[in-house]
């Protein structure tokens, strides 16, 4: 069977090996008899993979050891409700960086829990820029949040702020393990897996000890998160089929040599689609600045609604999966994450300069 050409946003394409190991142990996991899904979160054949996950993450990542490393559910979109829970004391004020719609909704749900304040905003700009100057912070902060890549608009955090004196809180959930990072740069780094780690289900979070100690004991159980690190995410029954997938995508990126071979691949992948829209002298228009273009979700509209209708009808019948825009912005979208063939991103392009030829 062919793969399909899959470029959509998330959840997103999965490495085929990652998949046929899988298969091959669907009914039959490790000679157990029983299906991963099937296999108690206290067994020792599925504590192996839970450890083996978080092991994999701290070496690809380079994860100190003053940082605990938890898988949790309810997605990204649940942080976005547990960072301000958890870090936002009284009398503090959380700062926002807003370069879209997930940083939008970040600070609207810090907002129903303390203080907030807009630190910087490129949304005058129909976010089609990182605004990496004239970051503000309050006197008061208790700590600054970003979204790293923004997946609606195509934009992405280049250099990331530096030297702010508050923890750095990144939701990296479009962009975890293309490239590489200096974790201790961050006070808390969240994702959830369903683009580059592995399948929706589980998300990660990897938070730096010292800032347990602001989970005060009047949270939600389920909401703190010194239940996830003092029971080894293993509190409740854990999204064990999501980690077991999330393990065997570590391995991949292990075997493919790694963050630097990644990102050198995540690079060229970039460079075909947007040499494709540079050349197309405005055939193609590009959302984002270039010194703001994400390396995951390549966005561009065409010259007007009929064409980029006609784009995304004949791409179809080519093969190509999810090149629609997102419903908010309208256009068109490339989400090229880490398990990307290089060889689907080079069809692309070619069928985006035929297009242009004939039309």
């Amino acid at each position: 069977m062919n793969r399909a050409l899959n470029f959509n946003a998330g959840p997103a394409v999965l490495p085929e090996t990652v998949l046929r190991e899988a298969e091959k142990n669907w009914l039959n996991f490790n000679h157990t008899g029983m299906a991963v899904m099937e296999l108690s979160h206290r067994n020792k054949e599925y504590e192996t993979i839970h450890e083996q996950a978080k092991l994999l993450l701290r070496e690809l990542l380079s994860i100190p050891d003053s940082y605990e490393v938890l898988f949790l559910q309810g997605g990204a979109s649940l942080q976005f409700s547990m960072v301000p829970m958890n870090l936002l004391t009284e009398g503090k004020t959380g700062n926002y960086i807003l370069t879209g719609v997930w940083a939008e909704k970040a600070l609207k749900e810090a907002e129903k829990v303390g203080n907030t304040f807009i630190s910087a905003s490129s949304k005058h700009q129909q976010y089609q820029s990182i605004p990496t100057e004239n970051i503000e912070v309050s006197e008061d902060a208790a700590y600054l949040h970003l979204t790293s890549n923004n997946t609606i608009y195509g934009t992405q955090w280049q250099q990331f702020p530096g030297n702010i004196g508050i923890p750095l809180i990144a939701d990296m959930s479009s962009d975890l393990l293309s490239r590489k990072l200096t974790i201790e740069n961050f006070g808390i780094i969240y994702a959830g897996a369903q683009k580059n780690l592995g399948p929706s289900g589980v998300t990660v979070v990897i938070i730096q000890k010292e800032l347990l100690s602001r989970s005060g004991n009047h949270l939600p159980t389920m909401l703190n998160y010194n239940t996830y690190a003092d029971h080894n995410s293993l509190y409740n029954t854990p999204p064990t089929l999501a980690i077991y997938l999330l393990k065997l995508v570590l391995e991949w990126a292990k075997e493919l040599g790694g963050i630097s071979v990644i990102e050198k691949r995540n690079i060229e992948k970039a460079k075909i689609l947007y040499d494709a829209i540079d050349c197309s002298e405005g055939f193609y228009l590009g959302h984002s600045e270039k010194e703001s273009r994400s390396k995951m979700n390549v966005t561009f509209n065409l010259t007007d609604d009929e064409t980029a209708k006609s784009f995304l009808h004949q791409a179809k019948e080519e093969g190509f999966i999810g090149l629609n825009g997102h419903r908010s912005v309208g256009g068109c979208r490339a989400s090229i994450y880490n398990a990307m063939p290089v060889e689907h991103v080079i069809q692309l392009a070619e069928f985006m300069k035929k297009f242009r030829k004939y039309n």
